[in-house]
């Protein structure tokens, strides 16, 4: 179940990216946070405990949303807008 709901805003461009290698919707000016949570209970995982993570301080400060692009490229979700065809995924490496 999806950690949050829309209910403001919807009448926004939509936009599809890539999550772990599932499409997903966006809607123009979304950050990743926003985007991944309107989908899921979770961001990401601990890379230290595992433990679900979704965002802390919401402005880029604690280090809690980190994100990758397909790349390897580290990003913080809270303060990255999602793109069209925008690929990321999820933290790899982290403890069962």
């Amino acid at each position: 179940m999806p950690l949050l709901k829309r209910v403001a805003e919807t009448d926004r461009p939509a936009l599809t990216f890539m999550l772990d290698g599932a499409p997903v919707t966006a809607l123009a000016g979304d950050t990743l946070l926003t985007a991944v949570l309107t989908h899921g209970e979770r961001l990401r995982r601990s890379e230290f405990s595992g433990a679900p993570r979704a965002g802390f301080c919401m402005m880029g400060a604690c280090q809690d949303c980190w994100m990758q692009l397909e790349d390897g490229t580290r990003v913080r979700a809270c303060s990255t807008f999602v793109r069209e065809g925008m690929r990321v995924r999820t933290q790899t490496g982290v403890p069962s």
